[in-house]
């Protein structure tokens, strides 16, 4: 399995880049995972979809659907795009420390 080299720990990941172990997350970890993705500066606004994706997952054991994500943050899908350009699936998640969806998020 892939890894990433995160503080002198390596860190195991799939093929696209998501943590396996949702436990080794922290906001250290998740501004490494932004600048992976190109996001150098976590904004206000990145960290309250980051909270409200992590804070679910946690809930309910799944990512939200991307409807129930733009409700609750008040952002739009196309706000959320500019703020992770690669999508509230594969950047967001990913830096949320959400394994891979499976769903639509």
């Amino acid at each position: 399995m892939p890894e990433i080299e995160y503080k002198d720990k390596k860190i195991e990941v799939d093929e696209d880049g998501f943590i396996q172990d949702p436990d080794l997350w922290n906001n250290d970890l998740a501004e490494f995972l932004a600048r992976m993705e190109g996001i150098e500066n976590m904004t206000e606004d990145h960290w309250k979809v980051v909270n409200f994706l992590r804070n679910y997952y946690l809930e309910f054991g799944i990512a939200p659907m991307i409807r129930k994500l733009c409700k609750e943050t008040g952002f739009t899908l196309k706000y959320i795009y500019e703020l992770f350009p690669s999508g509230p699936a594969k950047g967001a998640c990913k830096i949320a420390g959400l394994p891979k969806p499976t769903g639509c998020v």
